[in-house]
Order: structure tokens, then C-alpha cells, then sequence
């Protein structure tokens, strides 16, 4: 009778056999299962019993059990058949809902992201909070004040490193189209300044590259312009006075470029030096000498944005045909009434140009130009004041400092072109980059700290969004390098807060530190997956 009992457990484990997690069986398979396990398991029962009941019989019963192995063989296959359909059955719920998940994976991780953007903004600030710097370090209080290192597994070295040699980086079409760009300015200011060398229009000066392509990256919403600021000085008996106009914020000034006459009489004993405006007769200069710049290009006595970009143009076009590049290129102005534009083309190549023009405040770094930074400016005798030349320098100064000199680069190529769409312009992230730059010692930017490189940047950035200010880079910064040349007046100066719109706005501050929240998570799963 030993051998019954055996049977009878195998056979109850193999209908009790557990199932996995997750199978995804619906009620109905569950509930019919349930019914057969009964039945068989009373089945059997009946049976045992049975032959309990006729143990009395000794070795009869047992002949008598022996005889109907053929049951129990047929019984023991039927059960092991049902058994493997439920199986397979099972297997392919499985895979069924292993394909639909599969197609809602994309779903699911926007969904996940949208919980992140409902963390309150508290949760956010304590998760930075918890941010340190392994070494102990601490950063300056107020907006300069950042943590840092961020403890997180995303920022490690090996990370950063993978992510940092798959940026894709366009470093060599930049340094294509800079340098064509660069050698035609060379060749055109060499004819501006023969053509204007007899007459009294301004003086063009060698251009200078400005904006993300000369700085050595692109972002996202670049037109795919290159922008040159070629300064103008006074020609003889004339001087440049910049007078501010009283609208405008500091961060967005406006400048009249009021021409005034200048005494040459000493110079006139030099010969070929033209006669003094001041000190002669209309009669005698009308006869003597061509007309002066303010009766040529000035409104008043201002210089005219609108007739200069006129006298530009035509100065352009009428020196193409002496410079080496018109027998390669070919050159199409395009309408611009503050500027001059032009598309050069060469077979399948192309670049667009566009031709600033400007007055040097002093002898520094800061200009006013033609133009505006913004959609403001109506007169034409307004010129904007603009930054871009000191901040091509800062970038040109980095460069040389940095032990990877292009890692600041490709911070700002991944914020502004990998991470778009996150409601931070390129010229904040520009702003940010900056400001980081002067606060991480640049020994540490090299290529296994990229990762933690991000980190500082979203942190500075975390920290601006607290105090709802983020200081402009050039005007009243003291840690401008030494060759960045300000006006005294400048460097005084308290910066402007380019956040002021988020200090004034409450749901636009609500809105940009949700923005945060997505960007961070973003960049995590992006750290994360290289």
C-alpha cells in the first residue's frame, strides 16, 4: 500500500503545481482549474478509500490494485497533457502582453516624466540641497552659491565620458564656414578702406567674428547665419559722440551716434589733408572738397542707422569684383534695412552673411550696433549696445585655459541642442555656462568630469530659480579676465537681473521651475543610459 499513497501525492502536486507571478489569467480560467483540482482531488480520495476498505484482503488487494496499472498509466498521461496545454496556454498570455507593453513603452515613460513635473518645487530645491562636493568644498553664498558635485549614479566618470564623445559636435563645418567668412571680410576691408580713403564717409575697421558659430557652437534655433561686426571710425574732421537714450532697461540700452565737426587747421599745412569744416567757407568746401558725413548719412546731426546700411551695401557691391573670391563664389544680397546681408554660394555649397556695423564705446570691448538685440527699435537713429564681442573673447580666453578646450562647448551644445525644448532660451544657458566657467576652477574641466560638469550647471541654474535672479555676465562682473577691456563706468555697475521677468510673473516662475523638474529628469535618464 505504499506505493498508492506515493501516487496519490505526485498526482496532488502536479495539480497544484504553483503558477508565476504575473501570468495574467482571467477569472474564468481560474475558476475552471479550481473546479478540476476538486475533482480530481475527490476522485482520488474515493479511490484510496476504497482500497483501504479492502486491505483486509491481503495479497488479493494488492494483486487486485497491480491489475489496473493500465488505469493509472492512462490517468497519470491524460493529467501531464492537461497540464502542459495550461502551460502553453499560459506562455502565450505571456507573450501577448509582453508585446503591448513593448508598444506603450514610449507612453510609459512620458507618463513617468509627467509625474516628476507634479513634484512640488520644495522636493526639488531639497533634492539639489542634498547635492555635495566629495571634496568638502563650498561655493560662494548668494546667486554665485552652488553645490559642487551632485551624489547621483548618473554622474559617473565613466557616464560623462561616453556622453561626451557622442555629442554630436559641428565643430568642423563651424571652422569651415568662420574661416571662408574671415579671409572675404580680410579681402573686402583691404578694398573698403582705398575706396573711402578720399571722402568722408566712416572708415570700416577689420570685422570681428561674433555669436555661438565664431564661439564654436550651435544651437538648436540657429539660422545658420554668420555674423560679423565691422567697426566704423570717424573719417577726418569728424568725431563720434554716444549719447544714451533714457528708455531702456541697463541690460537693453539704446545709444544716438551724434557726429560733431572737428578742428583740422593744424593738419592742413600737411599736403593732401583736407580743408577744416569749421574754419572755411561752404563756398570754399563746396569748390574744394566732397561733402561731409553729416550731410551724407546723419539725420540732425546723428548718425542714420538706415542710410549708413545703404552706404554699406553699396560699398559691398561695388567692391566684389576686387576681391579673389568673386571667381569662386557667387553672392546675393539679401533686403535688410539695419544690416547688410548677402548668401554666397559655390556649387552645392552655400553660407548666409550677415554684415553688422557699429561705433566702439571708448576703447573697449562693447559696441553699439545696427542691429537691435530686440523687436524695440523704431528710430532709425538708435544703435543697440552689444556684448558679443567680450563674450567671443571670454570664449577665446577659455579656450586656451581650459585642459579640454572644448568641454564648456559641448555643455552648451547638449543644453541648447540634445535637452531642447525645456523653456530655458540659448542665451540663458550661454549666460549660465558662463558663470559656472568663472566659478569651477578650470582645472577641473576636462573630459572625465563631464558629467559632474552638467550637474554644476543645472545647479547654478537650480539656484537662480530659487532667487528668481541670474545676473548678466558682462555689465558689473568682476571677474572678467584681464584682456576683456570694459569703460570704467561699466565694471561699477550693479548687473541687471535677467530673471527679473520670473520675479515679477509668479506663474511664469512656477512654470520655469517645472521646466527644471523635466530637465532634470531628462538629463538623468540621458547620464543614465550612456
Amino acid at each position: 500500500m505504499a506505493l498508492l499513497p506515493m501516487i496519490f501525492v505526485l498526482v496532488q502536486s502536479l495539480i497544484q503545481y504553483p503558477q508565476p507571478a504575473g501570468d495574467g489569467l482571467d477569472e474564468a480560467t481560474h475558476r475552471q482549474m479550481k473546479e478540476r483540482q476538486e475533482l480530481l482531488v475527490h476522485e482520488m480520495a474515493r479511490l484510496l478509500q476504497e482500497l483501504e476498505e479492502q486491505d483486509k484482503g491481503g495479497g488479493a488487494v494488492l494483486s487486485g490494485a497491480l491489475q489496473q496499472w493500465p488505469f493509472w498509466v492512462v490517468a497519470g498521461v491524460l493529467l501531464l497533457l492537461a497540464l502542459w496545454f495550461t502551460c502553453r496556454r499560459r506562455s502565450g498570455e505571456a507573450s501577448n502582453n509582453d508585446v503591448h507593453e513593448g508598444e506603450d513603452s514610449v507612453d510609459g515613460r512620458e507618463e513617468c516624466m509627467e509625474v516628476k513635473v507634479q513634484e512640488s518645487s520644495d522636493a526639488s530645491e531639497q533634492r539639489s540641497r542634498e547635492k555635495e562636493d566629495h571634496d568638502g568644498g563650498k561655493r560662494e553664498s548668494g546667486s554665485d552659491g552652488m553645490e559642487d558635485r551632485e551624489k547621483t549614479g548618473y554622474a559617473g566618470n565613466e557616464q560623462g565620458i561616453l556622453l561626451v564623445d557622442r555629442i554630436e559636435w559641428p565643430v568642423e563645418d563651424l571652422e569651415r564656414g568662420c574661416s571662408v567668412i574671415a579671409e572675404l571680410m580680410e579681402s573686402l576691408t583691404r578694398v573698403f578702406v582705398d575706396s573711402v580713403s578720399n571722402s568722408f564717409y566712416p572708415v570700416p575697421q577689420e570685422a570681428i567674428g561674433v555669436g555661438s558659430a565664431f564661439e564654436g557652437w550651435s544651437p538648436r534655433d540657429w539660422d545658420g547665419v554668420y555674423r560679423v561686426l565691422v567697426p566704423l571710425n570717424p573719417p577726418p574732421g569728424h568725431a563720434f559722440h554716444l549719447e544714451p537714450n533714457s528708455a531702456g532697461q541697463v541690460a537693453d540700452r539704446t545709444f544716438n551716434v551724434r557726429v560733431e565737426l572737428v578742428c583740422t587747421c593744424e593738419k592742413e599745412q600737411v599736403e593732401e589733408k583736407p580743408l577744416c569744416f569749421l574754419h572755411h567757407s561752404r563756398e570754399e568746401l563746396r569748390q574744394k572738397q566732397k561733402r561731409s558725413l553729416l550731410e551724407m548719412l546723419c539725420t540732425s546731426s546723428y548718425l542714420d542707422v538706415e542710410k549708413t546700411s545703404r552706404w554699406f551695401c553699396h560699398l559691398v557691391r561695388s567692391s566684389w569684383l576686387q576681391v579673389p573670391q568673386w571667381h569662386s563664389w557667387y553672392m546675393v544680397f539679401q533686403p535688410c534695412s539695419r544690416s547688410c546681408r548677402l548668401e554666397l554660394s559655390k556649387g552645392r555649397e552655400s553660407l548666409a552673411v550677415e554684415m553688422l556695423f557699429g561705433v566702439r564705446r571708448g576703447d573697449s570691448d562693447i559696441f553699439v550696433v545696427s542691429q537691435p538685440t530686440k523687436a524695440t527699435i523704431t528710430a532709425s537713429t538708435a544703435w543697440a549696445e552689444t556684448y558679443a564681442v567680450a563674450e567671443a573673447k571670454f570664449f577665446r580666453h577659455i579656450a586656451r585655459q581650459l585642459p579640454c578646450e572644448s568641454l564648456h562647448l559641448k555643455c552648451l551644445q547638449l543644453f541648447t541642442c540634445i535637452l531642447r525644448g525645456t523653456g530655458f532660451s540659448s542665451s540663458t544657458w550661454k549666460t549660465v555656462v558662463m558663470h559656472v566657467l568663472t566659478t569651477v576652477p578650470l582645472s577641473r574641466w576636462h573630459r572625465r568630469a563631464f558629467a559632474r560638469r552638467l550637474w554644476d550647471i543645472m545647479a547654478y541654474l537650480d539656484r537662480c530659480l530659487q532667487l528668481t535672479h541670474l545676473r548678466h555676465f558682462v555689465l558689473g562682473n568682476e571677474r572678467l579676465p584681464a584682456e576683456i577691456s570694459l569703460p570704467p563706468a561699466m565694471r561699477g555697475v550693479v548687473p541687471p537681473n535677467l530673471f527679473e521677468h520670473l520675479a515679477r510673473d509668479p506663474a511664469a516662475h512656477r512654470e520655469a521651475r517645472q521646466a527644471y523638474g523635466r530637465l532634470r529628469f531628462r538629463l538623468g535618464v540621458l547620464l543614465s543610459s550612456h
